[in-house]
């Protein structure tokens, strides 16, 4: 092959990536300074780690049922707030009762699937210990901009399965808002068929983001194979194999009570890190483009799963 040719071929192949690069960009619609934003916000000291019950989620909550409102989604029943209780038992047998508070809306689909999606992520964290806030920027306020990215998509592009949005309260306290969920599911919405749940986007050396759920449905690797060829990040599955011991994110975060359910799942979410539920998970430690990345993934997931299940 001539010089002339090799270099016309380099530039027909730097033409090709680019125009698939934008064709992309423009399939995955979302605002990044407000998915920024909202990460920030939600990691704030005066949300004071948004540990369920607390006065820092009740101003987590007051946020996002603001940004619910801008969002002008269908509720989930009456109101956007489910609320339920559960108890607790420390080590030493002491018992305590809690209020949590799930908070859902809807996107209705344009086709005539008769199913529903729950995208979800747990808006909880652990609060304040020995005077150090634990803020939680990537566990999980990161998820939770991932499942409001998602429904600016679909907002902006409807999805053809109706899709429920839930950000669950008390997943740090045994994925109490998810069993919650689960619990009521037939009531809730007889018609739920898969989740997509997101815990800790935003953060990886290797610019690598982990999707779980293939294990259980090897059906899935081949939408998960379709989303890894055009992500931005490098797209891993695994964590999903029961031999895997404590590596196995199979009933680790919101997905699980799904699962047991007998919901199909996709989980997206990082390895640990030296940031996991340390003070050090805030948002002045973030790397924002890695995280922007592994959002536009999810979005981009999310409507795949959608246009998958619709068929």
């Amino acid at each position: 092959m001539g010089k002339y040719q090799k270099t016309l071929l380099s530039m027909i192949a730097a033409v090709v990536a680019l125009t698939s690069t934008v064709a992309y960009a423009e399939t995955v619609t979302f605002d990044r300074d407000t998915a920024t934003a909202t990460i920030k916000i939600l990691s704030a000291d005066e949300m004071a780690g948004r540990r369920t019950g607390t006065e820092g989620s009740a101003k987590a909550q007051a946020y996002l049922l603001g940004r619910i409102a801008e969002l002008n989604v269908d509720m989930v029943g009456p109101t956007h707030e489910h609320k339920f209780k559960f108890t607790t038992e420390s080590q030493d047998g002491t018992k305590s009762d809690f209020i949590g508070n799930n908070l859902l809306f809807r996107i209705e689909g344009t086709g005539d699937t008769d199913k529903t999606i729950v995208v979800s992520a747990h808006y909880d964290h652990l609060g304040a210990r020995d005077g150090e806030i634990f803020n939680g920027a990537d566990d999980n306020a990161s998820g939770v901009a991932g499942v409001l990215a998602v429904a600016e998509h679909f907002k902006a592009q409807p999805p053809k399965n109706d899709v429920i949005f839930a950000l669950f309260d008390a997943e740090e306290m045994g994925l109490q808002g998810a069993v919650a969920f689960v619990r009521n599911i037939e009531r809730i919405d007889p018609k739920i068929a898969f989740n997509i749940n997101f815990d800790m986007l935003s953060r990886s050396d290797k610019n690598e983001l982990y999707v779980a759920g293939a294990f259980h449905r090897p059906e899935l690797n081949a939408v998960i194979d379709e989303i890894a060829e055009k992500a931005p990040v490098k797209l891993l599955k695994g964590h999903d194999d029961p031999e895997l011991g404590i590596n196995d994110w199979t009933f680790s975060s919101d997905h699980g009570p799904f699962h047991r359910a007998d919901v199909p799942f996709l989980y997206f979410g990082v390895e640990d890190h030296p940031h996991y539920h340390r003070p050090s998970d805030e948002f002045e430690t973030v790397p924002v483009e890695f995280f922007l990345r592994s959002l536009e993934t999810v979005v981009m997931a999310a409507s795949m799963v959608d246009e998958k299940l619709a068929n």
